[in-house]
């Protein structure tokens, strides 16, 4: 049967009533009531416990909705009712797949293939699936089936090509490519696919010679223009590549999104030197006058400063734009971000008020603007703001999330220790799997040394998550520390330290206490001072500094 139909009669129901709240079902999906046509949906299973199509136009509007999970259930119940149906079989394999479960995807696949031997799209996908589940037997023998059937061609010989490529059978895969490239000569795809063979094989002077080639005789075509800028960009030929970066920005025949993308990729470059920046700002500049009228594009330059640590120039090249565009909302969003980085709360709090002013339904601007309001002590404003980014939240359960941890810690800040803690008991309701709630709870609960035991399970059930994570390895050590377990404690505080990240004031204070408590006086006003000199305003070190030395 087809998704159309009104799902097939397994019993005895009242027909009539049946195509009634279905039939309404339906009109209430086309019209975009997606919650009055479950409920229908709702009402039509239970008059046909059997209809598979009720159950498949559920899973759609849930899906639709981002719920994978139900969406799996319900796909499941249609295909449960009819099993030979190729729609559910392939839509249950997609959702498998969006969770990266290729084992699963693949059963469904398998499925359909068996029920549906002539529809060849079915099997090369299949392929697909088994080559990217590293089954390169499988997908070989799959594409060589389709080879022989109709010879060298653009379907499956190219995905045989890949699926070797990734057995690293790179002789097998150029000889396949070069008949390709016999046929299709100037095709791009399969001459970037010859490239990265020779890149597998280590002769990169032969993928770039590939790729100048292309460009020589296409030297306006924007898709090579890219492939070669992304050759060069994963290769670190980054000379060879600031060449061609003024031509592409000024190249018309590519679009906006995929330029944005480059700058993007090649702003996160680490090891760039002066020179190299100083030329990367002037191809952003040269991008800037090309497109006056975008939002974007004008953020790229102070994110190039955000990433060199160039925080004051990003803040006042943001103050700048919004100056000269007081309706850009993504200048104000980035200079609150750069605020918060800076830890410049009263600037923070002045301009996210504004911007959540200018931009009344702006999730992030309420939020950050709380934030500033939370630094600054002003608590009943980070309240009143948190209680209309909730509103804003809907049912983003993430959103909703950032707005309860926050609210928690506004009510700690306040002293109401019994609202903030009950504040993260609904976050953690609201998400259990939440790392960071727990941490901050596992923490807070140490600080009043409350439930120690508990907090030190929240600690350990993080830290397992994300073992590499500073901050909560630190807040482990604390809750450690807290629960008199000091050689642990000390131990964990010293592999934060060692780690080489940027230092925290924090790390070095509660270091500190564990080891005073561990009676090594010396050592601890050493890590106080440390503290200290990263941190000025921890002046109640100072008292510890002078008892210690008693």
């Amino acid at each position: 049967m087809t998704s159309g139909t009104k799902g097939k009669i397994k019993n005895n129901y009242d027909s009539a009533a049946f195509n009634e709240v279905y039939v309404e079902a339906l009109k209430q999906k086309l019209m975009g009531n997606g919650g009055d046509a479950l409920k229908y949906l709702e009402q039509s299973i239970k008059i046909n416990p059997k209809s598979d199509a009720a159950y498949y136009q559920m899973a759609q509007i849930v899906i639709a909705n981002g719920d994978i999970k139900n969406g799996k259930r319900y796909t499941a119940m249609a295909l449960s009712i009819e099993e030979e149906n190729i729609w559910y079989l392939t839509m249950l394999a997609g959702l498998y797949y969006q969770e990266k479960n290729l084992d699963s995807s693949i059963i469904y696949y398998e499925k359909a293939v068996k029920y549906f031997p002539e529809k060849e799209s079915l099997q090369l996908t299949l392929g697909n699936l088994y080559s990217e589940d590293k089954n390169y037997d499988k997908a070989n023998s799959i594409f060589e089936s389709f080879d022989k059937k109709y010879g060298v061609n653009e379907t499956s010989t190219l995905s045989s090509i890949k699926n070797l490529i990734s057995e690293n059978k790179y002789d097998d895969a150029m000889v396949k490519t070069l008949s390709l490239l016999k046929e299709y000569p100037d095709e791009i795809m399969y001459n970037g696919v010859l490239a990265d063979i020779y890149r597998g094989k280590g002769e990169n002077q032969k993928a770039l010679d590939v790729y100048n080639k292309l460009l020589e005789r296409n030297p306006d075509d924007p898709q090579i223009q890219l492939s070669l800028c992304d050759f060069l960009l994963t290769e670190k030929r980054y000379n060879e590549l600031f060449m061609l970066l003024n031509t592409v920005a000024l190249n018309s025949k590519i679009v906006l999104e995929n330029k944005i993308s480059l700058m993007a990729r090649i702003i996160e470059i680490t090891d760039l030197n002066k020179d190299l920046e100083e030329k990367l700002i002037i191809s952003l500049m040269v991008l800037e006058a090309n497109y006056k009228d975008d939002n974007i594009i004008p953020i790229l330059r102070p994110e190039l400063m955000i990433n060199k640590n160039r925080l004051n120039d990003a803040s006042l090249r943001l103050e700048e734009l919004i100056k000269l565009n007081p309706e850009n909302y993504y200048a104000w969003e980035k200079l609150l971000i750069v605020y918060l980085q800076m830890k410049d709360y009263n600037k923070l709090v002045a301009t996210g008020e504004e911007c959540a002013t200018r931009f009344n339904t702006s999730f992030p601007a309420k939020l950050l603007y709380a934030n500033g309001a939370l630094e600054t002590g002003k608590f009943l404003i980070a309240l009143e703001e948190l209680k209309k980014a909730e509103i804003l939240a809907g049912e983003n359960r993430d959103f909703l999330v950032q707005v309860l941890t926050m609210r928690a810690d506004v009510y700690y800040r306040m002293k109401d220790y019994l609202k903030a803690f009950e504040t993260f008991k609904s976050a953690l309701k609201t998400n259990n799997d939440d790392l960071t709630v727990i941490n901050n709870y596992a923490y807070y609960l140490a600080e009043q040394n409350t439930n120690l035991r508990e907090a030190e399970e929240m600690a350990k059930r993080v830290i397992e998550k994300d073992k590499g994570n500073t901050n909560f390895l630190d807040t482990y050590g604390w809750v450690l520390y807290k629960r008199g377990k000091l050689k642990e404690a000390a131990r964990i505080m010293e592999s934060v330290i060692n780690k080489g990240e940027k230092t925290d004031a924090v790390w070095y204070e509660h270091y500190g206490y564990i080891l005073k408590k561990q009676k090594k006086c010396k050592e601890a006003v050493s890590n106080w001072n440390i503290a200290l000199k990263l941190d000025s305003t921890k002046t109640e070190l100072l008292k510890e500094i002078e008892n210690c030395g008693k």
